[in-house]
Order: C-alpha cells, then structure tokens, then sequence
C-alpha cells in the first residue's frame, strides 16, 4: 500500500512539475506576448497582404539611438519640433516593422501638431518584413524585456520634463498602450489602432493617460467582443476612454493594405490629431 502511496505521489510531483514547464509565464501571457502568438495564425497571416512598394525620403526625421537598461541601444525615427518643446510622442511601428510608411507617417503627424517631437520606436531592432513570413517571424520573436527595455530608454531620452503621447498600430498599437503605462505620470495621450489591449485591471488602474481606442467591425482578431472586456475594465475602473468603431478589416489604416480604406483612415486621423492637441498640447 505504501508502494503504490508513493508511486502516486511521484505521479502527482511530475505532473505538477510538467504543467508548470509547458504554462507560460507571468511575461508570457502579457497582452504583447498574446498577440505576438497571432503569427501561428495563419488566417491573421494571410489577412496582412504584402506591402505596395513604396520609397520615402525624410525631409526632416532622422535616426537616433539611446541607451536601454539591458545595454543594447534602443534605436528611433525622430521628427523634431522646429523649437525645443517637452511634447513628445512615442510611435510604434505595426507588424511589418520601422519601414518607409511608419517614417511616413511620423513626419506627417509632426507637421499636423507642430510644437511635437515624434519619436518612432523600432522594437525589431533594424529588421524590416517585406513579406508575411518574415513579419510573423519578427512580430513572434519580440523580446517582452526588450521592448520594455526600448520603450523606457526612450522615455528617458525624452527627459524627465517630456509630456509623453502615444500612439501605435496592430502589434504597435498595445505597445502604445503598453509605453504609456510605463511612462507613469509623465504619459498624457494614448491612441491605440487595433492593437491589443492589456486585460490586467490593476495595471490598467496605473494608466495616467487618456486613451483613445480605434478598431474595426471586420477585425477577426480585435474583435468587438474582445475589445468590449477592455472597455468595461477602463469603465469600471473610472479611466477615461474614447473608443470609435470602423466598419473595416484589421489594419484598415495602412496604406500599404490593398484593404486600406482612405475615409476611414481619414476620419481616424482627424479624431486622433484632435485627441493629442486637447490631451498632449493644452
């Protein structure tokens, strides 16, 4: 009898012992690392059609680096204001990574702000996806510590002064969220395109800033049934959020996206040049 007590203990302590290898970690099951996953995906995959071609030549952003705590340099596209200002916006990139349209893209939000530093984050470290294959590889192999890593060296690159906005989107888009839950009191302004929302209600109860939430109906992933969970966490917990609904597909807004819908996308941009000014330039 003691035989067989023993033999199912020892049962029991490797079963144990197994589950606890195969879960995932804390980190592992943040909203990052979840949508990272998405690129097993392969109808997510397929709904990301390859980029039109396009070349940009900056007219006023450069590139920079940073120092990081894990001793990598962070590296940035930044667009600084024509005076010295303490608004600064942390941009990240969507899945394909820090390509010509993101540059594109900073700039263009710059020039529509004015008194603005916008400082595109590169969280693929140099890498650039030009087919679907590379950026899911990209996309999955982000580093939850190196992100944090980059998105706080870049807060304090910005300085202790800077006034910080945010703005992402699709894998970008919860690293907007996410940047502005790490830049604590300084963050003003969050803008999230169909990026993944953080469901942890007593990170989201640190969140200083208020968020502006851009989604789609067609999303097969953002789903309004996914996002709704987010927005009774931040109701529930008094935090201020604007959410707008398109009638589109995930990444409605890159113009890279033979989908992309030039109202929408229009309409969006409107709204969120609107939210920084009131939020980010008051």
């Amino acid at each position: 009898m003691k035989h067989v007590i023993l033999l199912l203990i020892i049962s029991i302590l490797a079963t144990m012992l197994a589950f606890s290898q195969a879960a995932p970690s804390c980190c592992a099951t943040s909203a990052t690392e979840e949508f990272g996953l998405l690129a097993a995906d392969a109808r997510f995959v397929a709904s990301h059609a390859k980029p039109l071609p396009f070349n940009f030549a900056p007219e006023k952003g450069t590139w920079v680096t940073f120092n990081t705590s894990d001793g990598t340099d962070g590296r940035a596209f930044e667009v600084r204001a024509d005076k010295p200002t303490n608004n600064v916006i942390l941009m990240v990139h969507e899945w394909w990574g820090l390509n010509d349209y993101i540059q594109q893209e900073a700039e263009k939000l710059q020039k529509a702000l004015g008194n603005v530093t916008v400082l595109a984050l590169d969280l693929y470290d140099k890498k650039v996806a030009t087919t679907q294959e590379d950026a899911g590889k990209f996309m999955s192999e982000v580093k939850q510590e190196r992100a944090v890593a980059i998105a706080n060296g870049a807060i304090q690159y910005a300085g202790k002064n800077a006034r910080i906005g945010t703005i992402g989107w699709c894998f970008g888009g919860g690293w907007s969220l996410q940047a502005s839950l790490l830049a604590g009191k300084q963050a003003v302004a969050c803008v999230i395109y169909y990026g993944m929302p953080e469901k942890d209600a007593d990170r989201l109860k640190t969140l200083n800033a208020p968020v502006l939430g851009i989604f789609a109906k067609q999303d097969g992933w953002l789903t309004p049934a996914l996002v709704g969970e987010f927005e009774k966490t931040m109701n529930d917990i008094k935090k201020p959020l604007t959410m707008k609904w398109y009638d589109g597909v995930h990444a409605f807004a890159n113009p890279s996206n033979p989908k992309y819908d030039k109202a929408a996308t229009e309409d969006a941009y409107k709204l969120t040049t609107e939210f920084f000014k009131k939020h980010l330039l008051k």
